[in-house]
């Protein structure tokens, strides 16, 4: 009897657990197992450097070097922030902080700039998106970890640091950079002639505000004769998702803007645009470089997967990773990468870039002697030429009646910018042409 009890429980056993689960249920044993001891050699690492190291350590500064290393292992995003960092990093994110004026990552065990930002010490000074810093002040930065750098690259607003630089296709050469107070004005806008220019240096918590009233300025200034807007997002390293996607929505109708995807899941996110296009769909041109990175790219994937922009420059940075700041209360915060970030589309990024529609790379503009051309009319006995001589103060008198436009940049050296401009004037003038045409 005791056996035919003994048979059933382990058949009924067996029913509602099947092999595959126990065989599931040990092996998590296992791995807690191995993971309990991997914590037990930490703890005896941690106290032999205690009371072994030739100097006596402070607990504090190995287990926040620990947890840097932790985080740094795991990619080149995710980092420890103590108490001092946690906070520059939340003044940051509101626009004015100090320093050099530069984003840059971590890559190869040295400093990797991202990109230089608008009017700010480093971008004076000339560094460039994906200049390699190799020293600061005559060290080298091997071994150090990337909050270690940039708390190096801070500093009292006035004083200065020397930065080693590797430059593709270049000798490494020193730059000698003042640190001063950065204070980001994330939106700057201007007219060129009948086109908006837009520029986005970071997305801040300011970003989306400002767009709306540079538009708006826009707008006025230029009145109906507006053409269609240029959005320069060249050497902007991005920000924060919430303002990417507000900025996108800026532009759109309907539509996914992006999803964001974790390890579960359940965890996907998707945003989508709400009506209204504040610049009411008039033609709209993109410019990105390789400085372009994050939320840049959510903006430029988003508005040209949905063809509302045409994205003109060079491949953009390729950083398709969201990270998640989590707060450890009394210790500062954890930057964690908890999801990929994908485009309308499905695309994803990471370590690809956003690839423009139209490919222009940066380029000098030089003017072209002027030589005299040979036409028609200097052609002996060419027709109609004595009819031209007789009629000529008549054309003459007409081409005063009405100027030719002529376009002026306010940075004619922007190679880029004017290739942008001219399409943004190339797409207007046919939008009138198939109006009229229908007409």
């Amino acid at each position: 009897m005791i056996r035919f009890i003994y048979t059933r429980w382990l058949l009924t056993f067996l029913l509602i657990f099947p092999a595959n689960k126990i065989t599931l249920a040990a092996e998590n044993q296992q791995i807690n197992a191995d993971t309990y001891k991997l914590l037990n050699l930490f703890g005896e690492v941690f106290e032999r450097v205690r009371s072994d190291y030739v100097e006596k350590p402070k607990d504090e500064e190995i287990i926040e070097a620990a947890i840097s290393g932790m985080l740094m292992a795991l990619d080149p995003h995710s980092s420890y922030l103590n108490k001092k960092n946690f906070q520059e990093m939340r003044v940051n994110t509101k626009g004015q902080f100090g320093g050099l004026g530069i984003q840059v990552t971590m890559e190869g065990g040295v400093i990797k700039v991202i990109s230089p930002i608008d009017d700010t010490p480093a971008h004076r000074a000339g560094v460039e998106a994906g200049d390699i810093i190799t020293h600061l002040d005559g060290e080298s930065v091997q071994g150090m970890t990337l909050s270690l750098a940039v708390e190096k690259m801070r500093g009292k607003a006035g004083s200065d640091i020397k930065l080693t630089i590797f430059r593709t296709g270049e000798e490494p050469f020193d730059l000698t950079i003042t640190r001063a107070v950065i204070k980001l004005t994330s939106v700057r806008t201007r007219a060129e002639e009948n086109v908006g220019y837009i520029r986005i240096t970071s997305f801040t918590e300011q970003t989306h505000e400002g767009l709306k009233k540079g538009i708006s300025s826009l707008k006025k200034k230029i009145g109906p004769k507006i053409e269609g807007y240029v959005l320069d997002l060249r050497n902007n390293p991005g920000g924060l998702l919430d303002q990417a996607i507000n900025v996108s929505d800026s532009f759109l109708e309907r539509g996914e803007i992006v999803s964001t995807r974790a390890r579960s899941p359940e965890d996907t996110e998707r945003h989508a645009a709400r009506p209204g296009d504040l610049t009411d769909g008039l033609p709209l041109v993109i410019l990105i470089n390789g400085g372009s990175a994050s939320a840049s790219e959510i903006v430029a994937g988003a508005l040209q997967d949905h063809n509302r922009a045409i994205l003109l420059g060079t491949q953009s940075f390729g950083k398709g990773s969201v990270q998640t700041i989590m707060p450890l209360p009394g210790h500062g915060a954890m930057r964690l990468t908890t999801a990929r970030y994908y485009t309308p589309s499905g695309r994803s990024i990471q370590a690809k870039g956003i690839t423009p529609d139209i490919i222009v790379s940066p380029a000098s503009i030089q003017n072209v002697e002027k030589t005299r051309d040979r036409r028609e009319k200097d052609l002996r006995g060419a027709l109609d030429k004595v009819t031209e001589e007789k009629a000529g103060p008549a054309v003459l008198e007409d081409t005063k009646k009405r100027p030719q436009k002529k376009h002026k940049s306010v940075t004619p050296n922007d190679y880029q910018l004017l290739r942008a401009l001219d399409l943004i004037r190339g797409l207007s003038l046919y939008s009138k042409m198939t109006t009229a045409i229908s007409k």
